[in-house]
């Protein structure tokens, strides 16, 4: 019987394309791709520009492994028509999904979601994981929607969620969605590959 290859987690940085959340959270975004790929996860965006790019770079910067999930149908699309990036990733899959089908297959394909600063898809993609039941780390200091959530989740008859995490820090962010994930999944932890230091 063949075996199954292991992988860590897969942990999607959601994001400001471009905006003022995009210069105020650039080493925001390139940290917490470095401390994504130090814990020996993988990287996931919709493989866009800003602040998910940044994460890539950060990722891809201490040898972390990236994914880009386009919402374009062909690299020539995705380079051409929507003016997406190809730089840092070790794999982009074109959907042909648009951005809302597109932010639907990131994250249900993601075990956990980062996110910083924003606009509108950013606010899709939260909602979606909250839909799908995907721990979320708000990383604070962009500015955008991630500013606003608290009051949105309020507003949607969500005072508190324990799978929702708020913090400055990359590595904080990155150490408690590791542990929330631990714990969802401790009873499948031998289909990931959890043994890196620290985890």
């Amino acid at each position: 019987m063949r075996k199954t290859a292991k992988t860590s987690y897969q942990i999607c940085v959601s994001g400001a394309a471009k905006g003022k959340s995009v210069e105020e959270g650039q080493k925001l975004a390139f940290s917490a791709g470095v401390a994504i790929a130090k814990a020996g996860h993988m990287l996931l965006t919709g493989a866009t520009t800003g602040l998910p790019h940044y994460a890539v770079l950060g990722a891809k910067s201490v040898g972390g492994r990236t994914v880009g999930i386009s919402p374009a149908s062909s690299k020539i699309a995705h380079a051409k028509k929507y003016n997406l990036p190809t730089e840092g990733y070790d794999v982009i899959l074109y959907t042909g999904l648009h951005y809302v089908g597109r932010d639907a297959l990131l994250i249900s394909s993601c075990d956990a979601v980062i996110s910083i600063g924003g606009r509108i898809g950013t606010l899709h993609e939260f909602t979606v994981a909250m839909e799908m039941d995907k721990p979320i780390g708000f990383l604070m200091g962009a500015g955008g929607i991630s500013d606003e959530i608290q009051d949105i989740m309020r507003a949607a008859g969500k005072r508190k969620d324990e799978d929702v995490i708020f913090d400055d820090s990359p590595e904080v962010i990155v150490d408690r969605l590791t542990k929330l994930l631990n714990e969802d999944n401790h009873n499948y932890l031998d289909l990931y590959d959890l043994s890196l230091k620290g985890l």
